[in-house]
């Protein structure tokens, strides 16, 4: 009797197998900037939740910024010279003040004092994360901008492939047959949230791919200085000089802001090269009512007012370009917007998560085999929150200095690794309850720790216990599952 060995797969077989884990490599990127995009958009509250001991004020006086930055470069003393000196100010979604030079960075107090180190590396983490995948720059902006234009395109073309998505919008079949719900689901988040998706996904791109823009610009243009690219827009930079003088005037700079434009708050204070004769002090200032970020007032370093970049009144390009960032990020309106991104950004990652679902059984029905696909699909739409509060631990038992990056990316591998390896370790309701339970903990022991704290600290905890329990209930079964409550491979 003539035996035969198992057959090796053709080509064509490999390179279709290649081709469906590339898909899912696309959709979990999505799936990642999406979660921590959602998580940016509360950034400040965030941070403070972070580092809760820092200390905090409303306002901090003129006189105050001068010596906080003073008292910074005294700390700088032996070290090489900060090309830059910056100053946060305070506001109502962060009121503390931040001081950063080239080595490091403190909270000050209302009377300038620098008193606590900035430690919020987890909330710059989650920044970098979504920003450009904690790649170098460059190359992850351009990855990130190019799903940003994947999204845009999925999304028209979902559109336009379910000509009656519109009509149905209210037509939801969640009780009904898993697949069927799973579907309606995926289609009526989509219908709700198409006008925000496209607006995220557009504005994502033009950040994303601006960078690489610019440096197309200026190889062609500038023999690759790409600061004399964004100089056209944000306005130039002083000239070198590394003698020394006194440090520039930054309070009589602020009291003059102030006196001329008394509609504006001021955000940010910069000095560029500080202490040399070279510097200039740039304030950064938001205008009510506008959507751009704020608008770059220009002074000497005698605090003499000079002008400004007209990023609030200059060319329309140069405006649109100062709008994309506040529209992107829903830093507009305050806390009622905010809290819309929050919930627009979680049904886009719901949108994602059952859209390669259903993908994913559409192969499983045509005869392909998707159990390790399928595997590793849970195990990115449960674990990357998982490993993103692992990180937070990690940061909080070993310090702020913790690569939170590396760790990031090495514990998500290994996770995926494993479900795609050994599909049953992709259990569904395991992994909901590890997140459950890890965002309980993780609440309830920033409660114990910090106690009740300002109203922003509370929200926080607040929203961890829920996010927890809703996530507990869903193990059983829940709407938006990537699978019913099974291990291993698809029905």
């Amino acid at each position: 009797m003539n035996v035969e060995g198992p057959q090796k797969p053709s080509l064509a077989q490999r390179a279709l197998a290649a081709h469906g884990a590339v898909a899912l490599l696309a959709s979990a990127l999505l799936y990642i900037i999406a979660l921590s995009g959602t998580l940016v958009v509360v950034a400040p509250h965030l941070q403070r939740w972070e580092q809760p001991a820092a200390p905090e004020h409303k306002a901090i006086s003129p006189a105050a910024v001068q010596s906080a930055m003073a008292a910074a470069l005294e700390r700088n003393a032996g070290r090489s010279p900060s090309t830059h000196l910056y100053v946060r100010l305070p506001d109502e979604d962060l009121p503390r003040t931040t001081i950063t030079t080239d080595h490091a960075a403190w909270y000050v107090d209302s009377s300038g004092r620098p008193v606590v180190p900035e430690a919020n590396a987890w909330t710059e983490f989650l920044l970098a994360l979504h920003i450009n995948l904690t790649l170098p720059v460059t190359w992850g902006m351009l990855l990130v901008g190019g799903i940003g234009v994947a999204l845009a395109a999925v999304t028209l073309t979902g559109v336009l492939a379910l000509p009656k998505i519109i009509r149905d919008a209210f037509r939801l079949r969640a009780r009904h047959d898993p697949r069927i719900a799973r579907a309606d689901w995926h289609n009526r988040l989509g219908t709700w949230t198409l006008p925000f998706a496209l607006t995220i996904a557009l504005t994502g791109a033009v950040i994303g791919l601006g960078s690489v823009s610019v440096a197309l610009l200026a190889r062609s243009d500038t023999g690759g200085n790409m600061l004399a690219i964004y100089s056209l827009i944000f306005g130039d930079e002083p000239r070198e000089n590394l003698a020394l003088a006194p440090l520039a005037n930054t309070a009589r700079a602020l009291a003059s802001l102030t006196a001329r434009f008394p509609d504006v708050r001021p955000t940010y204070v910069i000095i560029d090269h500080p202490g040399t004769p070279g510097q200039w002090i740039q304030i950064l200032a938001e205008h009510p009512h506008r959507l751009i970020y704020g608008e770059s007032y220009r002074f000497n370093a005698a605090g003499d007012y000079v002008g400004k970049v007209g990023l609030s009144d200059g060319e329309a390009g140069r405006q649109a370009l100062a709008s994309i960032y506040r529209l992107h990020f829903g830093t507009f309106a305050g806390l009622p917007v905010a809290l819309a991104y929050v919930a627009m950004g979680l049904a886009l990652c719901a949108i994602t998560a059952t859209g390669t679902t259903l993908w994913l059984r559409k192969r499983e029905r045509a005869g392909y085999s998707v159990t390790r696909l399928a595997a590793g699909w849970k195990t990115v739409v449960w674990g990357t929150p998982l490993v993103l509060v692992f990180a937070l631990w990690a940061r909080w038992l070993l310090g702020p200095d913790v690569p939170l990056a590396m760790l990031f990316w090495l514990t998500l591998a290994a996770m995926m690794g494993g479900t795609v390896a050994l599909p049953r370790l992709a259990c569904d309701h395991v992994l909901r309850i590890a997140l459950a339970t890890a965002l309980g903990c993780t609440g309830a022991a920033h409660l114990v720790v910090s106690g009740l704290g300002p109203s922003p600290l509370l929200i926080v905890n607040a929203a961890l216990l829920m996010t927890a329990t809703v996530v507990a209930a869903s193990a059983k079964r829940g709407v938006g599952q990537t699978e019913p409550q099974s291990c291993g491979p698809t029905e």
